[in-house]
């Protein structure tokens, strides 16, 4: 197969010469761990002390990452990007709240984007977060098995509803909604909910997706156990797969608490780990559908080589590539002009609530090994095309 994904020319077709050298800049200081330390420091300083910095943050960092402040807000990027051929995924991307009028505005947004995107073409799918719609330590509670007090029973009732409510809107809108995994000491508790909300709502197809992070060792074992039972009450499998966000925290925590780490031992485990499930899935694809979230070059280009020994069309609507907006568009584009199914996920949300967010990936970037290096060269590589024309 050849090699499509060195095709700058393709890969930043939408950028200008000031957002490319924009790019190239935040590159390179997400490049160097002591500046994303400070600049995290110095960010969450001037926001908690409400400095005028959100401007600044607007011009810089967000607009990079983020599609807006709203989801109206996010249109002119989502039909910019689909003139290429890339869909997008609206995320509202405020993290770490803690009370219910906040999960009932999540709840609320995530309803508002389904129906802002049933009838758009270049919105193939809605998303959101457990956590986005319930306390964490409640679904850490429940995960861990521990029984719940009178009062938290009925906070978990509100939860289940508001699944129920997005699940129920997006069986009816027929737009398909993926639930974003988190930390591993809740997740047991998400996967049961959505696991229920499958057995519901994908008879006829997957519009429930979980998530699988494949940097932990038993997402494979879990996957196969779903699937004898999907077999069992005749549903759909719907999954976005991913290699996971959470790896220092999960392996700080193991060892402070004394177990085993859900965490693979090596980067080349989760990798191997990440392409057999896709392997998995495509092995299934009758029953399954898959959202093959990733940033790695070497696992896109498996999945295309599944599709095409599995004799699937690459426009086959069970199989989607996704990125991160600002990131990965040496996959993205070239996959879209390949003639792949291919949604970037966009995010969304006030510039101070989306902070959290932001920090986070600026921190993964610095921390995965290889990912701000290959964008710099990508970046460079086509200042030096452009110059050269």
């Amino acid at each position: 197969m050849e090699k499509i994904f060195n095709n700058t020319a393709d890969a930043f077709a939408l950028k200008s010469d000031t957002e490319l050298e924009r790019a190239y800049f935040l590159f390179k200081m997400i490049a160097s761990q002591p500046l994303v330390r400070i600049g995290t420091a110095v960010t969450n300083f001037a926001l908690k002390a409400h400095l005028p910095v959100e401007g600044l943050i607007r011009a810089t960092v967000f607009d990079h990452f983020c599609g807006g402040t709203t989801e109206d807000d996010c249109l002119p990027v989502v039909d910019k990007m689909y003139t290429k051929g890339v869909s997008s995924v609206l995320d509202y991307s405020v993290e770490a709240k803690e009370e219910e009028s906040e999960f009932d505005k999540a709840l609320d947004i995530t309803l508002k984007v389904i129906e802002f995107s049933k009838t758009r073409q270049a919105i193939p799918f809605a998303v959101f977060k457990p956590t986005g719609f319930g306390r964490f330590d409640l679904w850490q509670k429940l995960g861990e098995g521990k029984t719940l007090t009178v009062e938290e029973a009925t906070e978990w009732q509100k939860v289940m509803n508001r699944f129920e409510r997005v699940c129920k809107a997006a069986h009816d809108a027929n737009l398909p909604v993926l639930v974003d995994a988190e930390e591993s000491w809740m997740q047991d508790a998400a996967d049961n909910l959505v696991a229920d909300m499958m057995a519901k709502y994908n008879k006829e197809k997957a519009i429930v997706f979980n998530t699988l992070q494949m940097y932990r060792w038993d997402r494979l074992d879990y996957l196969k156990k779903l699937h004898e039972r999907s077999k069992k009450e005749g549903f759909h499998i719907g999954m976005k797969v991913v290699r996971g966000a959470y790896m220092e925290k999960e392996n700080k925590r193991a060892e402070e608490l004394g177990y085993i780490s859900p965490i693979c031992v090596s980067k080349e485990a989760t990798d191997i780990n990440y392409n057999e499930c896709i392997a998995y899935m495509i092995n299934h694809i009758d029953t399954m559908a898959i959202f093959a979230g990733t940033h790695n070059e070497d696992s896109s280009y498996k999945l295309m080589k599944l599709m095409a020994k599995a004799g699937l069309e690459k426009s086959d609507k069970r199989v989607w590539f996704g990125q991160l907006y600002g990131m990965s568009d040496n996959i993205s584009f070239n996959l879209a002009a390949n003639g792949y199914n291919v949604a970037k996920y966009l995010p969304f949300g006030p510039v101070r609530d989306v902070m959290p967010y932001l920090i986070r990936r600026a921190e993964e970037n610095t921390s995965v090994a290889g990912q701000t290096s290959r964008e710099l060269n990508l970046l460079k590589a086509e200042r030096e095309r452009r110059k050269l024309e």
